[in-house]
């Protein structure tokens, strides 16, 4: 059909074409040329445009266009519908997902899936749709689902994955490839074979590559890989992903409370991890709510971003209370009005600056309290020197437009003052909520925004009062 040539063929893509820009993201003559199928009811057209796709496609694609549409499509995709799609929803849209699912297609769905997909599934749904996909499982699967659901929020037991391919240490390769090559439910992707000592304990991996090129006779323990980490099932799916990324790990072995094996992470699921994460830090840093999406509705946004625009009010008007303190010293010089604005902005760009390297590098903790003092230190100093620059460049421009040689000096001082309390207040305030357990990517903004526009407006304002007055 000619319609089918308007599906990408993302399998050809390659990061070094010339067109690489836009790749990767649905076309919009093939959203077009879908919902053409799901108009004219054409379910044969629909799979045929839709099996091309990658899961993660589908997924865009229904959080792309209107609930009514994506009602009729899920309809019209009927049995087709892949597990791995609701895996790759936003969570914003996956429960509404779910609640069009016919109750056998959310089953074949579900099964299609690792435990610890489901488990992702599970968190986000209320009671009647958690009951529904468990219903869908088998017996056995529905018990380790269970049990993963026992486990803390936001822990390596909500993360880990129960099918694990483990094998005795004392096993030769040869041993290892005759099972893998005889069992038949092997996960649908691993990395490596977890060497286990008689009670469960996990004491090494073994890469399939190892074992691949190795003799037969070879024993598994003599070709374990140096590198070995064991992750507690209670400890919190930051460290995991952070464990993972310092340490370039592919999978870990998961344990309980005794040390027996219980389930593995593979670094998808770290990777998942840290990507969350990001997005919330980036979404913190702006004031917005972290379960904030294009798919939520007016109220929802502005509800979400109401809070801290609040906050931020309150110390716009403490920055207005030290304007007005010099409100006769302005009616006397209107240049110290024109002015203003340029002092703010700098202060405000620097402090952010700062605020984002410091939050970044709590975040991946590069800045820990042995090393707080240096880079204190650097960042003042970073903010001295932009402030003797800038302050020089500001004083020959105010110097030129207004004719007044002292108010060049004024404000080429408080530009050095405010860019260096621009640098103290963006690398000290993140590290004080830090050290009070609060969230510096959630509140570092307007604690930073209001000590660089006061500094700023004071030192100009309490300069020129001094100077020109």
């Amino acid at each position: 059909m000619a319609e089918n040539d308007d599906v990408i063929d993302r399998s050809a893509d390659t990061p070094g074409d010339s067109n690489a820009e836009g790749r990767y993201t649905l076309e919009r003559r093939t959203v077009g040329a879908i919902l053409d199928a799901v108009e004219a009811g054409d379910a044969a057209l629909l799979t045929a445009l839709m099996e091309p796709l990658h899961a993660a496609d589908i997924a865009d694609l229904l959080e792309q266009i209107s609930s009514a549409d994506r009602r009729a499509v899920i309809n019209l995709y009927g049995l087709e519908f892949d597990g791995d799609i609701l895996s790759e929803l936003d969570e914003s849209i996956r429960e509404d997902v779910i609640g069009m699912l016919s109750p056998q297609v959310l089953a074949d769905a579900v099964r299609e899936l690792d435990s610890d997909d489901v488990v992702d599934l599970l968190e986000d749904l209320d009671a009647p749709q958690q009951g529904a996909i468990l219903d869908a499982l088998e017996d056995a699967d529905r018990v380790a689902v269970q049990q993963a659901m026992t486990y803390p929020e936001y822990s390596a037991g909500r993360l880990m994955q129960r099918e694990v391919v483990m094998a005795p240490e004392h096993w030769t390769v040869g041993e290892a490839i005759d099972f893998l090559r005889n069992s038949e439910e092997l996960p649908d992707q691993f990395y490596h074979m977890v060497l286990v000592d008689p009670r469960l304990h996990p004491v090494g991996n073994v890469t399939l590559g190892k074992i691949m090129r190795s003799r037969r006779d070879v024993t598994l323990r003599d070709i374990t890989e140096e590198i070995f980490h064991k992750i507690p099932v209670t400890q919190y799916e930051g460290d995991v992903a952070y464990a993972f990324n310092q340490y370039h790990l592919i999978s870990a072995p998961v344990v309980d409370d005794d040390g027996r094996l219980v389930g593995i992470i593979t670094i998808d699921d770290a990777m998942a991890v840290l990507d969350e994460e990001h997005e919330e830090d980036i979404l913190r840093m702006a004031g917005v709510s972290e379960e904030s999406s294009l798919s939520d509705t007016i109220l929802e946004a502005a509800k979400g971003r109401a809070v801290w625009l609040f906050v931020n009010l309150l110390t716009a008007i403490l920055a207005s209370l030290v304007i007005d303190a010099f409100a006769e010293t302005i009616n006397q010089m209107v240049a110290l009005a024109v002015l203003m604005p340029i002092v703010a902005s700098m202060g405000g760009n620097a402090g952010t600056q700062t605020m984002t390297v410091a939050v970044r590098a709590i975040a991946t903790r590069d800045l820990t309290a042995q090393n707080a003092w240096r880079v204190i230190r650097r960042e003042v100093a970073v903010g001295a020197l932009n402030g003797v620059i800038f302050g020089l460049l500001m004083a020959l421009v105010a110097g030129v437009w207004f004719g007044v040689p002292m108010l060049a000096v004024v404000i080429g001082v408080a530009m050095l003052m405010t860019q260096v309390a621009a640098a103290l207040g963006g690398i000290v305030i993140p590290m004080a909520l830090e050290r009070f357990r609060i969230d510096p990517a959630l509140a570092s903004g307007p604690f930073v925004t209001t000590v660089t526009d006061v500094v700023g407006f004071f030192a100009f304002l309490g300069l020129a009062a001094a100077v020109l007055m």
